[in-house]
């Protein structure tokens, strides 16, 4: 064997046992994420495709609810470490109540994924018409359920009907098939269906002027867990921005998202054009606290704001860069 051949072989080894290494040295995480294929809940499945999550010493064990409130119990049992696009004001309330949780980032800010839409049989053509409706969201203290409840106070619609229908999928069949009035959804679920004329949009949460700036999701951590692994929770930030900076920078990313969820192109990149740009998913800041707290306050997930030292305990986001 050649001198060239042998080193080659010896980095080859060299570089098998890095990996291995890698892999032992891996600590576990725990990640759930509601809305499995949306493009929000796709991050750490998409970071753990591209290594990225694995380059930060973490190996992530991923679960997929069905909306936020159902992410707020497992966080809260300690089944897992990290609960993505938890509801601000019911992420309020469970701290409130004394639950163990605590915001690491922020998950969704800004609104414009979200929207309402009808069959196209439906006489309705804004949500302004829709008292005595039936609207759909996704679960108990879910943002979803927070928008819903804004729009009738909003709108004056007092006799609007809020539902759950859990995940965006299970509210297209419930939409269509005539138990709710109008589903809500988040892009890129659907926008086949708005080329295609089956369904009309009749509003957006963006279209609530206070919503447009506010961050409306956030990352919570169970505080146990957090207090005991911080380091992990350190490493899975940074790998969480790492991911994010792929994901828009790199058409390899949305063709991973395409083949994990089988949604059409043309969706996907009508979705980040249109609806999701990154500053919606940036995760440093916690933005209009004030008027989500007062949102809280009077949707009933509070029963007073939370003052300065508690809002301090909740919102670890400082102490994590």
């Amino acid at each position: 064997m050649s001198i060239r051949a042998i080193a080659t072989r010896l980095l080859a080894l060299a570089a098998i046992a890095g990996f291995a290494e890698a892999a032992v040295a891996a600590d576990a995480f725990r990640v759930a994420s509601p809305n499995r294929g949306s493009w929000e809940g796709a991050i750490p499945e998409l970071g753990k495709q591209a290594g990225i999550f694995q380059k930060h010493g973490l190996d992530l064990d991923i679960i997929y609810t069905s909306g936020g409130g159902e992410t707020m119990q497992v966080v809260i049992s300690g089944a897992v470490d990290v609960g993505l696009s938890a509801g601000l004001a019911g992420t309020f309330g469970a701290f409130s109540k004394g639950a163990p949780v605590r915001i690491i980032g922020a998950s969704s800010t800004g609104s414009r994924e979200i929207f309402y839409y009808v069959p196209a049989r439906s006489s309705l053509t804004s949500l302004r018409e829709a008292n005595g409706k039936t609207i759909a969201y996704s679960t108990a203290g879910s943002s979803t359920q927070v928008a819903a409840l804004r729009f009738m106070s909003e709108y004056g619609l007092k006799d609007m009907k809020p539902t759950p229908t859990g995940d965006a999928v299970g509210t297209t069949t419930q939409t269509m098939t005539g138990q709710v009035d109008i589903g809500w959804c988040v892009a890129p679920f659907n926008l086949d269906l708005l080329v295609k004329g089956d369904i009309r949009m009749i509003g957006r949460l963006s279209d609530l002027e206070h919503l447009r700036k506010q961050t409306i999701r956030v990352q919570i951590a169970n505080a146990q867990a957090l207090e005991k692994k911080k380091d992990l929770f350190v490493r899975y930030l940074r790998a969480y921005r790492e991911v994010l900076d792929w994901m828009y920078a790199s058409d390899d990313a949305m063709q991973k998202y395409i083949a994990i969820t089988s949604l059409p192109e043309t969706s996907v990149r009508r979705m980040l054009e249109e609806f999701i740009p990154k500053e919606s998913l940036q995760i440093d800041e916690v933005r209009g606290v004030a008027e989500a707290m007062q949102d809280a306050v009077q949707f009933k997930f509070l029963n007073a704001p939370l003052d300065d030292k508690q809002i301090g305990e909740l919102i670890q986001i400082g102490g994590l860069k």
